[in-house]
């Protein structure tokens, strides 16, 4: 590492002030926030010197083989199942890009049904959201995004003839959170939620699309209306419709964070509307319409969660006396239902790792899954938005993963005691995994993970990595994500933290570092790292930290804070300026929703003092290592480069402070493989130039065959000592997805 820090671009000061509640706040840089030609300039040239710097003295080529030797496998898409038919994206031979097949079985031999590429451009290719067919598996629905940013538009296809149907909506939807389009049981159309006007506006409504049956030679077109659900159009919430399997119902559940099914109709009765459902509910109701109930997962006076049965003519279903409880509070969290059959599977966390028991209609518990290991399925961030629409199909399809090993999907049959393997996990690390605690101020233990190659020397402080999040309720699962299996493989330690504000351990677990409790996630952190370093396992000198999204902000706290105690700090699509963000609607809506109400003047004041744009004063930083997607609409790259030339001037210290800001790139979950393959190796480059790892051999020593088994030494949070094997799990159907390691909130 260089003794000076290198040349930066210039960046002007501007004399602008912003007020916060009486406050009179400099904000020197607001120039950078718009996409002008002088702040593209700026932008490129940080870039180039970040690439230059991080890969200062390596083998950029060995570099980009560790992380592609990694990535092999990070996520195989699942694939999804409509009318005796499973639809997949695949990779053929000779392609740059999936392709979508068809198939009698989840992974049989199947036939190509469309190349999302025909709907992109050599300058913007197109990338594969999601894609959800009809139930009689007749039309395919697919959501196409060609610049990065998560924004998609929906396209149709004839599944028999590969044909593009003309008129699908024109509506631009503003993720694939929400799960694409909700068909109705009987194909003649979907509801969806698309934006209303600019990306930038953020309003969003639901729509109902109609399939109109096509003339002879003509292709199928369709009309689109706002279906009135009683959201109300304009909503920056999310909200997903489904359909009962025999076509009588529909529920319509809002709020992403914390959802609640709000609407019901009963579409046997013409002439009938929307009737308000649960409109009055602390805590999250997310489930599946199964007969004439509503059988949900719900944190209402269970914190851990309980499955549910709320009748979908009830009275008065705002009140839970009147639920009928299936499946009671138990030690486990419980996360998610899917429908399989006549059966439901339960998937809940034991202490972070996956576990699925199997639940008849009923609600009795009538087995459970052998899941490969311990480790995690894979799961979207938000209970909403990881709820199946359409068709139950007959079998559970699940990926898996572990720390330690890639992903997997296999199959569990209804009353089988064993599981089939339908793609095996094509990497294995040979490491171990360590469970452990750090006692927070207040007493709280905070467990982690350590993950070590097996030939580590665990008496010497080691290179190690801190990622986490803790934040809106997600969880941090334990996962593969290649990047940090990358960089365990050139002699790092991996620890990956579990604090505070996240969905790991419950409702209250996140609700202890919510609002005007968020710092009490950034207090978990540095008991964690202060930990570490009493320990023995690392040093200041050593120790380095991840995060993407909230998880960013989460970093840029931290070096801003107590910048001491790290040797190298790397946010991820970071959301690091909390009173600027207010000007931009969408992360008005976040904070509003996850930190504090900023027409308050107290809790406005409160914002001022955890926003790390407005907490950098002149001292010695750690060396810092900023990467953003240009077309991000969750944290936009201002946010990193405004952070980014404060930093660079108050930098007092040798270290680097640098910024790449990726063309093409969002904040993850429609990031092209090519781009995201970059993105982690310069990452990675920089970490092992920093930390002095080294790259001749991890790519080669680290990785073992997929029947490698890596051991897991647990026994919970306080605990005994027992081993497992490996484990782990991927996404949607089209392969991106929302729960990837490089994207955050």
């Amino acid at each position: 590492m260089s003794v000076t820090p290198p040349p930066y671009p210039p960046a002007r000061i501007v004399e602008v002030h912003e007020d916060v509640a009486g406050v009179r706040v400099p904000d020197p840089y607001r120039w950078l926030e718009p996409e002008t030609d002088e702040v593209r300039q700026w932008q490129r040239r940080q870039a180039e010197l970040a690439t230059a710097v991080s890969y200062d003295g390596q083998d950029r080529a060995a570099v980009r083989k560790l992380i592609e030797t990694y990535d092999r496998g990070s996520r195989p898409a699942l694939p999804r199942y409509a009318a005796g038919r499973w639809f997949r994206a695949e990779t053929l031979p000779g392609g740059a890009a999936p392709t979508v097949v068809v198939a009698d079985l989840p992974f049989g031999e199947g036939r190509p049904v469309v190349d999302p590429a025909v709907f992109g451009s050599e300058r913007n290719p197109a990338f594969l959201s999601w894609l959800v067919p009809a139930p009689n598996g007749r039309v395919l629905a697919l959501g196409v995004c060609t610049d990065g940013s998560e924004h998609n538009t929906i396209r149709l296809v004839e599944v028999d003839t590969g044909r593009v149907l003309d008129g699908a909506p024109p509506q631009v939807l503003h993720s694939a959170w929400a799960g694409g389009v909700s068909w109705l049981p009987d194909s003649s159309g979907f509801c969806f939620l698309a934006l209303t006007g600019s990306p930038k506006e953020f309003r969003q409504a639901v729509f109902h699309h109609r399939l109109a049956v096509p003339s002879p030679g003509g292709s199928g077109t369709g009309n689109t209306a706002v279906e009135p659900i009683p959201v109300g159009e304009g909503s920056r919430e999310y909200t997903l419709v489904q359909f009962s399997s025999d076509g009588r119902w529909a529920v319509a559940s809002h709020r992403v964070g914390s959802p609640v099914p709000i609407a019901v109709r009963d579409l046997s009765r013409p002439g009938t509307s929307w009737r308000p459902f649960v409109t009055d509910c602390a805590g999250t109701i997310a489930g599946h319409v199964v007969g004439d109930h509503y059988i949900a997962v719900t944190d209402v006076d269970a914190p851990r969660g309980r499955v549910v049965a709320l009748p979908l003519d009830a009275a008065d279903p705002n009140d839970p006396s009147t639920w009928t409880e299936l499946v009671p509070e138990g030690k486990t969290v419980l996360r998610s239902l899917s429908p399989v059959g006549e059966h439901l599977y339960l998937s809940e966390f034991d202490e972070t790792f996956a576990r699925v028991r199997i639940l008849d209609r009923s609600g009795a518990v009538t087995g459970k899954v052998p899941l490969p290991g311990r480790g995690a399925l894979a799961a979207p961030f938000f209970a909403m938005t990881g709820l199946a629409v359409g068709a139950a199909p007959d079998d559970f399809v699940f990926a898996f993963s572990t720390l330690t090993s890639s992903w997997g999907v296999y199959r569990h049959r209804p009353g089988e005691t064993g599981i089939e393997t339908l793609s095996a996990p094509a990497v294995t690390l040979d490491a171990e995994v360590v469970v452990g605690r750090a006692i927070a101020s207040d007493g709280v233990a905070v467990p982690y993970h350590v993950v070590r190659s097996a030939g580590g020397d665990p008496t010497r402080p080691a290179p190690t990595l801190i990622s986490a999040y803790g934040a809106a309720n997600v969880p941090l699962l334990p996962q593969y994500q290649p990047d940090l299996a990358a960089f365990v493989a050139a002699g790092g330690v991996l620890v990956q933290a579990y604090l505070r504000g996240g969905g790991e351990f419950g409702r209250d677990w996140y609700l202890a570092a919510h609002r005007e409790r968020k710092h009490v996630r950034d207090t978990d952190l540095v008991a964690v790292a202060e930990h570490l370093l009493d320990t023995g396992l690392t040093s200041t000198d050593r120790l380095a930290l991840t995060g993407g999204s909230d998880g960013g902000l989460m970093c840029g706290v931290a070096l801003t804070t107590r910048p001491e105690l790290w040797c190298a700090v790397l946010p991820r699509a970071p959301l690091l300026d909390l009173i600027g963000a207010l000007r931009d609607p969408y992360l008005d809506f976040v904070i509003r929703k996850a930190w504090a109400d900023p027409d308050d003047p107290e809790q406005r004041r409160r914002l001022l003092g955890l926003s790390p744009y407005q907490l950098v004063r002149p001292g010695a930083f750690p060396a810092v290592y900023l990467q953003a997607g240009a077309t991000d609409p969750r944290c936009p790259p201002w946010q990193a480069r405004k952070f980014a030339a404060r930093l660079q001037t108050a930098q007092e210290g040798p270290a680097p402070i640098l910024l790449h800001v990726y063309d093409n790139a969002g904040h993850g979950a429609a990031t092209s493989h090519e781009i995201a393959v970059e993105q982690d190796a310069e990452w990675l480059a920089f970490l092992i130039r920093t930390l002095g790892l080294d790259t001749r051999s991890g790519h080669t020593a680290g990785a073992r065959s997929p029947r490698a088994v890596s051991a897991v030494r647990t026994g919970g949070f306080p605990g005994s000592v027992s081993r497992s094997g490996r484990t782990s799990g991927p996404s949607d159907a089209a392969g991106a997805s929302p729960t990837d390691g490089r994207s955050g909130r």
